[in-house]
């Protein structure tokens, strides 16, 4: 359930949030268990953050789910990452009525097969849902999406469906994952950690960072309340006075 005093204050409340889902491996470590568990556990808070901010009103959370580094993450862990996508994305299908958007940040092409079948279907036959989009940032790096967009700007250049004098910010952000979106109000790393690890360096120009202490599997509806009155005090100059 929405905390009372967040909703109340609807018009303060960013549009666009963004999550670095960090912590997982040292939350299962620090309990004995294999990393696997923190990655599950970590699933379990992604699926209840992102309701609940779907109840507060938020239009759009983006999470970093997998990196284009997690790659080099032991096979067994990364099996494991996939096989937990693999049940949300099941477990999208059986609750339609939660009316929420699904997109993909990243290059899908890497993966196995039925994932990527999955998860092209679940955001096919989830375009028109309204309630908030989610955008899962799996096998992305902001890098690679600069590079991509810039590669895609030269071939419509080459093939002269685009000039150079077109080209500006707003032409070069149609390029990108997150064409059609608006820019993250506010990006939370939480596990204590304080960087953007190649995530949304186009689109985070002009976030608010917010850095909290908290291994995410342990990361509650409460933990984002406290972000969002922490980004309620910020003043959001963009450059200006």
């Amino acid at each position: 359930m929405a905390d009372q005093k967040i909703t109340e204050h609807t018009d303060q409340l960013p549009a666009h949030i963004g999550i670095i889902m960090d912590g997982n491996g040292r939350w299962a470590k620090q309990r004995g268990l294999p990393r696997q568990m923190g990655h599950k556990q970590g699933a379990k808070a992604f699926q209840e953050i992102a309701r609940y901010c779907r109840d507060l009103g938020i239009p759009y959370l983006t999470v970093y789910a997998f990196s284009t580094e997690n790659w080099k993450r032991p096979k067994e862990e990364i099996d494991a990452i996939m096989d937990l996508l693999r049940s949300y994305l099941r477990e999208v299908y059986r609750h339609t009525e939660e009316n929420i958007r699904i997109c993909f940040l990243g290059n899908l092409e890497p993966l196995e097969q039925d994932v990527r079948d999955m998860a092209l279907d679940v955001a096919q036959k989830s375009k028109d849902n309204t309630g908030i989009t989610v955008n899962i940032a799996l096998n992305y790096g902001g890098r690679a999406e600069i590079t991509m967009a810039a590669k895609k700007i030269a071939q419509a250049i080459g093939d002269g469906t685009l000039s150079l004098d077109e080209i500006d910010e707003e032409c070069f952000a149609s390029y990108l994952y997150t064409a059609g979106q608006p820019d993250p109000d506010l990006i939370i790393r939480p596990s204590g950690e304080m960087r953007l690890s190649n995530f949304l360096p186009w689109q985070s120009a002009y976030s608010e960072f917010i850095f909290m202490n908290v291994l995410w599997p342990d990361f509650t509806p409460n933990h984002l309340d406290q972000a969002l009155k922490e980004y309620r005090t910020r003043s959001r100059r963009f450059g200006g006075i």
